[in-house]
């Protein structure tokens, strides 16, 4: 039987809680686990937002959305019942003292009642706009004094730029502690994410491979179908580098390049993952062009239906510069990945919706096989899936059946699929359960965030004094502008598109 680490008793005040994030996936993540039994016996969600409606209403509406988007199906009557009933509605404004001293007031009965301390996590589910009063409010009530006990969570984008993650993480440091501040990044959360860990650290196979002798390139494509999805407003400030480069995807690099931590501690794991964000090569203002490309999606064809380009959408300008593609070429200079590009690409409206991370390997050194043997010859390729395909695939050569010595690659799949994926838990409940817990592995540091930004800053400010001239610059279905190509065929090497890694 699975042993669970015990929570301590726990209030979460949940600021945002009429919002889409909680209805969509915090709500949701609580609901499941407490239907799995890890949420403690003392516990209690103290839900603030500005919406005008009473506790019923409140709660009908979280139980549609449970129903809705609850990766175990629709909430049996009996048990949303009994969950519903830790969950309390408060309406009021951020701006209002009022709204903190209820929240103070409500932590210390519940405290009495339980005659015992609680964790008191504030969970910020609100637009960045907000995060520097809430925080501000709750830290002058002293309401998260205790530094074991009390902690704040931070949804992404934490910053728009160098200089306001900065501004805003000097102004957390004056209240909190660091090890108080959770900035979550929910693709962390992700089982086929942590895998990664597992698949490098656990295995003893792997990790002499693992370096400049033997890997050719990486890849890491986060490419969706939809576009902006009335997302106009975020978007023209943000754009695909600040949407995802800055956070998603350079999580995933510095999993792939990261030496073997020490131990699993938080610290340790984070301090590791810095060290790739501090190995990054600098750019250079006048050769931005010889390592990012953007992109912008014009209008296109997408499953047989006509779509509008992103000038198109709502809220959009009719003569916008923001990208809505990139691709990057990195390097790291440290002594395991000298030399070898790490090649990442994000986009909207693109031909499929994947997230698939390439390990290419270089070719064998010697070539014995007679040249009629090797015509479907190929290097060896480790693919790793995170959505939505969950699952890792090695490819390898071998001889196919018959008389004659011919060679063709071969697949060694594990895939998610295979009895796993009702098991899996949703991100936001590894990251929930996480924070319940106190343990910060799986969250963003300060000294991270800042040095994602400051990597990227050359290409923003690039960007922004130089606006493109060529915009839109793919139709949307397609798979990016044709300088993305150009960017890594350069090198002598393409953009991998393996469509049999999909599930069968």
């Amino acid at each position: 039987m699975e042993s669970f680490i015990k929570v301590e008793p726990t209030v979460i005040a949940l600021f945002g809680a009429t919002g889409d994030l909680t209805w969509r996936k915090l709500i949701p993540a609580l609901y499941n686990l407490y239907l799995d039994g890890r949420t403690p016996e003392k516990f209690s969600v103290l839900c603030i937002g500005h919406t005008d409606i009473n506790e019923k209403q409140f709660h009908k509406h979280l139980h549609e959305g449970v129903d809705k988007f609850s990766r175990k199906g629709k909430a049996n009557k009996k048990e949303w019942d009994a969950f519903a009933k830790y969950l309390t509605y408060y309406k009021g404004e951020f701006t209002e003292n009022a709204t903190y001293e209820y929240v103070d007031k409500q932590i210390k009965l519940l405290e009495k009642k339980w005659n015992t301390p609680t964790n008191r996590i504030f969970y910020l589910a609100v637009p960045p706009m907000f995060f520097e009063q809430i925080a501000t409010k709750i830290g002058k009530t002293g309401m998260a004094k205790d530094k074991k006990t009390s902690r704040i969570v931070i949804e992404k984008p934490f910053g728009h730029d160098l200089e306001s993650a900065k501004r805003l993480n000097n102004l957390l440091h004056k209240m909190y502690d660091e090890c108080q501040i959770y900035r979550l990044d929910h693709y962390l959360g992700k089982e086929t994410v942590q895998n990664i860990l597992a698949f490098r650290f656990a295995n003893v196979l792997f990790e002499p491979i693992w370096n400049r002798n033997y890997i050719d390139n990486v890849q890491i494509t986060v490419s969706e179908q939809i576009g902006i999805e009335n997302r106009g407003n975020y978007y023209e400030t943000a754009g695909a580098l600040r949407d995802m480069i800055q956070n998603h995807i350079l999580q995933l690099l510095c999993l792939i390049a990261m030496e073997p931590p020490v131990s699993f501690n938080a610290d340790e794991v984070r301090n590791r993952k810095v060290d790739v964000l501090n190995a990054l090569r600098k750019f250079k203002y006048e050769e931005i062009n010889q390592f990012a490309v953007r992109g912008q999606y014009g209008p296109g064809w997408m499953e047989g239906k006509k779509v509008k380009g992103y000038r198109q959408e709502p809220d959009v300008a009719k003569d916008s510069n923001k990208e809505t593609f990139v691709a990057i070429k990195f390097f790291l200079d440290n002594w395991r990945w000298q030399d070898v590009p790490f090649y990442l690409r994000t986009g909207k409206r693109m031909n499929e919706t994947i997230t698939v991370i390439n390990i290419q390997f270089r070719p064998v050194p010697h070539q014995s096989f007679p040249q009629e043997a090797t015509g479907n010859w190929r290097p060896n390729r480790l693919v790793m899936n995170i959505q939505p395909y969950m699952g890792i695939r090695l490819r390898f050569q071998a001889k196919r059946p018959g008389l004659e010595m011919l060679l063709h690659p071969v697949d060694m799949t594990f895939n998610y699929g295979d009895g796993n994926a009702s098991n899996t838990p949703e991100a936001y409940e590894t990251l929930l359960l996480d924070v319940m817990q106190g343990d910060s592995t799986l969250f963003m540091r300060a000294d991270q965030v800042e040095a994602a930004w400051d990597i990227l800053m050359p290409i923003i400010n690039s960007w922004e004094m130089n606006p493109s001239v060529n915009f839109p610059n793919y139709a949307a279905g397609m798979q990016g502008p044709e300088d993305a190509e150009a960017l890594i065929a350069r090198d002598g090497h393409n953009w991998i598109v393996m469509p049999q890694d999909k599930e069968e």
